[in-house]
């Protein structure tokens, strides 16, 4: 155990090429810990163990060649269970998708793939990636480690605590709203929101479909950007994938930041994200955070985004209509939940009834019967189009207040991971959890969240806090190269 918790990527790749270990001994020391410990966290829904140790034999075999290897090779990954992974289950946590085996790789997977990583198993969401705590999930509850008590975060909380409890070297996740980036400030870990447009979402089950993004959930920012670098790139299949040109990606600034041109980055503050509601926990560690970079030589700058305050109302109207759109494809028939209910069912009313009334847990109803009520006639202009219109205007305030400033520093979330069950019965409470995380999603921007300390200087029973690092769009090696800074400093 305590060999996985101080493995990171880079020490991996190093210890297996020098032959201090195999792919295939790692993958087993972490299937045995998800196996003894995964009982009481829950981070997986189902666990790849022949699959998984076929790839490790494969990478070993190539090692023992002396073939030059990817340094993802052998890595073992948790994959959120709505990418799709040949042959592996791909249920999005919904009890209609639960006997849906993917017959093809997303386009994340096929790059993860091509660079040898070790797919251990599909994580734990909220249903169909609707939820802000890995509550709303079919099947169970996602624990945070540090906390059992305590909520991981979601919508990607599997994929966070299968990150924090060493069940994986790093993991994939997605975001919407702020998926990733509020499970891994729960959970104490860096998770990246690229840029709209900079990974593939082909075969990743749709939510919000010009939202949506996948990126990863890694121990350090390192990691992250080692994950990153090999998922990101146009994809002809994926109409809103942006073409290289737009990107303009440079490896070596993604993967080894010149800390000293780094240090002339000027970073902002926008006024509206450090509100009276933040926990006096979050707020401290937002502090201690500031002055740590100040005394380093970061310079900061105060700026506002004026209409930051509409982005959460402006989310649950675009959110809704685009989820009402997406999971009308389950229909009952497509995929059959029940095929004796269908077989049974005496018209389309009843189908429905059986496969969609049973099959969608009560988030996913929710959110389908809002989006429907939005998009419907005599309510689109009044609700949907007013929604795009004030996206718009978010996304002018990050245009102007980048003018002024090179990136953005808030917290996550304004308070640390909740009870469990604190906030479900109340959706209006739980939807305030990701307050701070939207606006950067509405813009199409990269925003990363980094742990304020490393999971091994926690005191007991404190919980970890994240803060935010939002960048310019296609500029992931600003918040990434400041987030390896940081914990360089801290560690």
């Amino acid at each position: 155990m305590d060999f996985l918790r101080d493995l990171t990527i880079k020490k991996f790749h190093d210890g297996l090429l020098e032959k201090k270990f195999s792919a295939l001994e790692v993958t087993e020391a972490y299937l045995a810990h998800i196996k003894s410990k995964d009982g009481e966290i829950g981070a997986y829904l189902s666990c790849a163990e022949v699959s998984a140790r076929k790839q490790a034999e494969s990478v070993d075999l190539a090692v023992a060649k002396d073939e030059t290897v990817s340094t993802l090779a052998g890595v073992p990954m948790g994959i959120k269970d709505c990418i799709l992974v040949k042959g592996l289950p791909a249920t999005a946590a919904s009890k209609i998708l639960e006997h849906y085996t993917a017959s093809y790789d997303a386009h994340v997977i096929e790059n993860l793939k091509s660079n040898g990583a070790v797919f251990l198993g599909k994580t734990n969401l909220d249903e169909f990636a609707m939820g802000s705590s890995t509550e709303n999930s079919a099947f169970k509850t996602t624990k945070n480690p540090h906390d059992l008590t305590r909520v991981a975060g979601g919508s990607s909380g599997g994929s966070a605590a299968s990150v924090a409890a060493h069940f994986s070297l790093g993991a994939l996740g997605s975001d919407t709203g702020g998926s990733i980036r509020l499970p891994a400030s729960f959970c104490g870990v860096v998770g990246l929101s690229p840029t709209y447009g900079s990974v593939s979402r082909s075969g990743v089950i749709a939510m919000a479909s010009s939202l949506d993004q996948v990126g990863p959930l890694a121990k350090t920012a390192e990691d992250a950007a080692i994950i990153f670098n090999a998922i990101k790139g146009h994809d002809v299949l994926d109409a809103t994938s942006a073409p290289l040109e737009h990107a303009n990606y440079d490896e070596k600034e993604l993967l080894a930041p010149d800390f000293k041109k780094l240090k002339d980055l000027t970073v902002g503050l926008p006024d509206e994200y450090f509100i009276d509601g933040l926990e006096p926990e979050v707020r401290d560690a937002m502090e201690t955070t500031i002055e740590t970079l100040k005394a380093e030589g970061f310079s900061f700058k105060t700026v506002s985004l004026p209409h930051t305050k509409y982005a959460l109302s402006v989310y649950y109207i675009i959110v809704p209509a685009e989820v009402s759109s997406n999971l009308a494809k389950f229909d009952g028939i497509r995929y059959a939940r029940d095929a004796k209910a269908a077989a049974d069912s005496k018209n389309l009313t009843d189908l429905y009834f059986k496969q969609r009334g049973a099959g969608f847990g009560a988030e996913s109803k929710r959110r389908i019967i809002l989006g429907t009520y939005v998009l419907s006639s005599g309510y689109y202009d009044a609700y949907y189009e007013k929604a795009q219109r004030v996206r718009t205007l978010i996304k002018r305030d990050f245009d102007e207040a980048f003018k002024k400033v090179d990136v953005m520093l808030t917290p996550v979330a304004p308070m640390t991971a909740f009870k469990i069950g604190e906030r479900a019965a109340d959706p209006l409470a739980m939807y305030l959890t990701d307050v701070l995380s939207i606006p950067a999603k509405l813009g199409g921007l990269p925003a990363v969240s980094i742990p304020t300390k490393p999971m091994s200087r926690l005191a007991k029973g404190e919980l970890p806090v994240g803060f935010q690092l939002i960048g310019k769009k296609w500029r992931e090696a600003d918040i990434l190269g400041i987030g390896q800074y940081y914990e360089k400093i801290i560690h």
